[in-house]
């Protein structure tokens, strides 16, 4: 992607114009967004309408004018291009799946983690997904395995996306789309109740941790997400895993750890895999 923006723009924007770009844009179906920097907003309109020419499976070109926020992770868009419709459909490994791109949180950039985590799904499994979203990741583990999934989110348009998504999917597994705070969620329906949880809001892991706990069985595993630093000699995963036993308070054995992708220079989003024993 990131190739290819720069090579559609090559004609309108000077060489160093083009350095400027922010490192690529996403297409989510048949929209584009794309965040541009301060320096070329002027342009975003011939941007837009050159990347609409361009990308042959696109229809709205839209410009992120804010970074994703609040409770409800949800960003600001500009259309730039095309037409004005922020609702579309993306497909995934066989799954389809209706986003709103302006009203609920996705990311096509977590492809690669989520199908890390529907091949670990077991049989007969329940499941938390504390912060679900539109259901990506919990209906790609139900695709295939019969299990049983609680998708919570407190936005009530991602939470409703998420019945949709599960209704127009054939999965082995079911999706309970539940629309509320996660804590308050667990503590009023799911207290152990899950083998496995998902934690997927990195950057307020260490606040809904005790409620993760809350929810998960005497045994389970515990996916715990977080944002990390690391400089050039430092190991973004390593760090990550000293962080999750630093808060912990239970007994826990680190299965593995990753780096799930880069979101700025030298800071990543990580993921620890963890065994959690409450006894």
């Amino acid at each position: 992607m990131t190739k290819m923006l720069k090579r559609v723009l090559r004609d309108i924007l000077s060489e160093e114009e083009n350095e400027q770009l922010i490192s690529a844009f996403d297409q989510i179906g048949d929209i584009i967004i794309v965040r541009i920097p301060d320096s070329l907003t002027s342009k975003k309109q011939v941007i837009g309408k050159t990347l609409l020419e361009q990308v042959s499976t696109a229809n709205s070109v839209f410009y992120q004018s804010s970074p994703v926020e609040g409770d409800f992770r949800i960003r600001q868009l500009e259309l730039i291009a095309g037409e004005n419709k922020t609702q579309t459909e993306y497909k995934e490994n066989g799954c389809r799946f209706i986003v709103d791109v302006e009203k609920a949180f996705f990311s096509p950039r977590l492809s690669t983690e989520r199908e890390r985590i529907a091949g670990l799904v077991k049989e007969k499994e329940v499941i938390i997904n504390m912060f679900g979203g539109v259901g990506m990741f919990s209906i790609l583990a139900a695709k295939n395995t019969p299990c049983t999934i609680y998708n919570i989110d407190i936005n009530p348009i991602a939470a409703q996306l998420c019945r949709e998504n599960a209704q127009i999917n054939k999965l082995k597994g079911e999706v309970i789309s539940l629309n509320g705070d996660a804590t308050q969620v667990i503590n009023d329906q799911l207290i152990e109740k899950a083998d496995r949880i998902l934690m997927l809001l990195p950057e307020r892991s260490d606040e809904f941790l005790d409620s993760a706990l809350l929810g998960l069985k005497d045994k389970g595993t515990i996916h715990y997400y977080s944002h990390m630093h690391a400089d050039k000699k430092q190991d973004a995963a390593k760090l990550s895993e000293e962080h999750f036993m630093s808060v912990n308070k239970t007994n826990a054995q680190i299965i593995t750890s990753r780096n799930v992708r880069p979101v700025g220079p030298r800071f990543y989003q990580t993921v620890v895999d963890v065994k959690i024993s409450k006894n």
